[in-house]
């Protein structure tokens, strides 16, 4: 993407852009400070041939379990299909009461970037997918300013069903939930995770930091020490417009560490 398109990304989510004069020394930038807008992050196509685990394998319901209750113990070894249709009949917590459907993820299942947002709201219960509605919009926009497609990345939460209300998740429910995404991230394997929002960095990261002191750093998660660095939700951005600068330098961030871990050698070092 050349750099006026994405401009006009940047002008779509509200955030203000200061163009380049090279004859008085005037920077371009968003926000704080000067940065450019990136080269795009180059993919393969979008919808890549899926790389899934063993289909044939077998899960056995523990012989103490409920007979209502999918265990997740055995989630480690499923392929998608397997996994997708366990979501969906998933009832290990309460939320499988009030839910109108589960929110399994969406994407390119071999994707680079893997985005992990919170929870399920009113529209994606509706809709069976994650981040539509306004904040799915900005969503868009925003991965469009780095150079990306809604299609080339992965997108999931950190719960399948939506809690009543759109109230935080209980622990009880996440813990639950938890296995489906450790799932998804390891038969997706991104090379960088995207943490969207308060809950979902602190249920990833294990802490009850604020967010505002998450930002800005790198994590290594799991056992393959998959970089992870953390964001605003698009709807509390939307709430909050002054931050949207904020959540443009964590997107440079993400695309020079997508470059880095490539092997551009004219990749910037991330912050």
């Amino acid at each position: 993407m050349d750099p006026e398109r994405s401009r006009r990304y940047l002008g779509a989510m509200g955030v203000q852009v200061w163009r380049l004069r090279a004859a008085d020394g005037d920077t371009q930038g968003l926000g704080q400070g000067p940065e450019e807008v990136p080269p795009p992050v180059h993919q393969g196509d979008s919808m890549a041939s899926e790389s899934a685990g063993p289909s044939n394998v077998e899960v056995e319901p523990p012989p103490e379990a409920a007979p209502d209750v999918l265990p997740t113990a055995g989630v480690a070894g499923m392929d998608w299909e397997r996994l997708s249709e366990t979501v969906a009949a998933c009832r290990a917590c309460e939320l499988c009461e009030t839910r109108t459907q589960t929110v399994f993820g969406v994407g390119n299942r071999r994707a680079d970037l893997m985005i992990v947002g919170e929870a399920p709201g009113a529209d994606e219960d509706r809709q069976g997918e994650p981040f539509v509605g306004r904040a799915g919009q900005l969503l868009n926009l925003m991965l469009a300013a780095i150079g990306f497609e809604r299609e080339q990345v992965f997108i999931a939460n950190i719960l399948k069903c939506r809690p009543p209300g759109n109230r935080d998740p209980r622990p009880e429910e996440t813990l639950r939930c938890e296995p489906y995404l450790m799932r998804q991230i390891a038969l997706v394997r991104p090379r960088v995770l995207l943490s969207v929002g308060r809950i979902s960095a602190q249920k990833l990261l294990k802490t009850d930091d604020p967010i505002g002191k998450l930002r800005g750093r790198w994590f290594a998660f799991g056992p393959d020490e998959i970089p992870l660095t953390v964001t605003y939700h698009p709807a509390y951005l939307l709430r909050s417009p002054e931050q949207k600068s904020k959540a443009w330098q964590d997107l440079l961030k993400v695309t020079r560490r997508l470059r880095e871990t490539a092997g551009d050698p004219g990749a910037g070092v991330a912050g």
